[in-house]
């Protein structure tokens, strides 16, 4: 049975409750993803939890997929489902931003963000936040990786093409080595930028 399973770090009870409320949208869209996943491709889920105060903050468990490609698939959900949504909501952060005048950060930011309806100022923070921590989570996680390491090593001999998934495999264990370096923070905010730069071109 395989667990894919979204870790939190706690600096201490009350920051890490804080922060796992903050971040809790993050992990049930990439928990979301995994069990989609699952159902599409006809993998029996045993256990599922989108969201818990604890460590994993969510999984998946789930029997063993027939194929190496099913496991890839699984996987590696969470990226693609949790990019595209952190763009789609960052995109109607910049149209709803944009609404208030030019996409210029110097007038926009400090005027009209301050002067507009109070509906529009909630709207604007419901769609960073939520952009915001959606992509913060889209990295798969090191249970993810350790769950193609293990069919990899299992399986190269036999299915050779299993190797392809490799440079993928040590990408994911990257990722999470360099996560206190804020490498997901950095992430998120590129989409962030990434959105920006598609609305301003095709405006």
């Amino acid at each position: 049975m395989n667990e894919y399973a979204y870790n939190a770090s706690l600096e201490s009870p009350a920051m890490g409750h804080l922060s796992s409320l903050l971040t809790a949208p993050g992990v049930v869209v990439h928990e979301f993803a995994h069990k989609v996943v699952c159902d599409l491709t006809g993998v029996p889920v045993v256990d599922v939890s989108y969201f818990r105060f604890g460590d994993p903050a969510g999984y998946v468990r789930h029997q063993e997929p027939s194929t190496y490609r099913t496991s890839f698939l699984i996987s590696v959900a969470p990226f693609f489902v949790n990019t595209i949504l952190a763009l789609v909501l960052f995109t109607g952060f910049w149209h709803l931003l944009g609404t208030l005048g030019p996409l210029e950060f110097e007038r926009v930011l400090l005027e009209g963000v301050i002067d507009a309806p109070l509906e529009t100022q909630a709207g604007l923070v419901v769609l960073a936040w939520l952009g915001f921590v959606i992509g913060l989570q889209a990295f798969p996680s090191t249970g993810d990786a350790n769950t193609l390491w293990t069919r990899t090593r299992g399986e190269w001999r036999s299915a050779p093409l299993v190797l392809a998934g490799l440079p993928f495999v040590f990408l994911i264990y990257l990722v999470n080595l360099l996560s206190w370096a804020y490498l997901h923070v950095f992430y998120a905010a590129a989409l962030a930028v990434g959105a920006f730069v598609g609305v301003v071109t095709l405006v």
